[in-house]
């Protein structure tokens, strides 16, 4: 059985992408990229933050690929009403030119799963996309260190739900915060893959965090995490 079946033989579903980009050069490239990827279909797009919550609502992606700057709507507002708007929306994957964009920062802190570079190769493109798909989330730990560096400790940081983390989860989220997966976070503290996810969704729940890489974010943001230290 390959990778993308499923036990008796059936094929995995594809994983459904929504190409966000004003840029029709943009929007075409990824989707001919994406195309030749197994398991991933582009199933619609959109060139501006305004269209995508509708077409979500009717297409339902399982993946927006969202460009974070575009003239009407940016990445950012659609991000955060997709958020709004509904109880389970798909994963966002923000593209940049730069990966030291601090609109980047931004659509991280109102939900996004990640980020990636436009000029990444299709295939580090392919991997993020199937990464978000099955939970997890696509960070780049320095970049996000040297954005977070840039920015004074938020007044309005939840530090309050920060507080309420145990040593336990601080500790994980940490790792996390190093760019670990939880499966290397379950080795690193040699312990059960479940026992990370538990404490994860723990996490989440007391950051109200829609994903780990917002619940960095935040806890960058109330000053849990330092990013001068590196938090080594």
């Amino acid at each position: 059985m390959n990778a993308h079946e499923r036990p008796g033989g059936l094929p995995d579903p594809p994983v459904t992408v929504l190409v966000v980009d004003d840029e029709e050069l943009t929007r075409t490239g990824l989707r001919a990229l994406l195309s030749t990827k197994p398991g991933l279909a582009v199933i619609g797009e959109a060139t501006d933050g305004a269209e995508v919550l509708p077409l979500v609502e009717r297409l339902r992606p399982d993946v927006v690929l969202m460009d974070v700057r575009m003239p009407d709507v940016d990445g950012i507002e659609a991000t955060r009403r997709l958020r709004a708007a509904l109880p389970d929306p798909p994963k966002v994957i923000v593209i940049t030119t730069f990966e030291n964009d601090e609109h980047v920062y931004d659509a991280l802190r109102v939900g996004a799963s990640g980020f990636i570079r436009k000029r990444a190769p299709s295939q580090q493109i392919a991997h993020a996309i199937r990464l978000v798909a099955s939970g997890d989330s696509v960070l780049f730990p320095e970049a996000v260190r040297r954005l977070a560096a840039a920015r004074p400790v938020r007044r309005d940081a939840p530090t309050g739900r920060v507080a309420a983390l145990t040593g336990r989860e601080i500790e994980i989220l940490r790792l996390m915060a190093k760019g670990l997966s939880n499966q290397e976070a379950a080795t690193a503290l040699r312990v059960s893959l479940e026992t990370i996810k538990t404490h994860m969704g723990n996490v989440l729940t007391k950051l109200d965090a829609g994903n780990r890489t917002q619940a960095v974010v935040m806890a960058y943001e109330a000053g849990l995490l330092s990013p001068g230290s590196n938090d080594r």
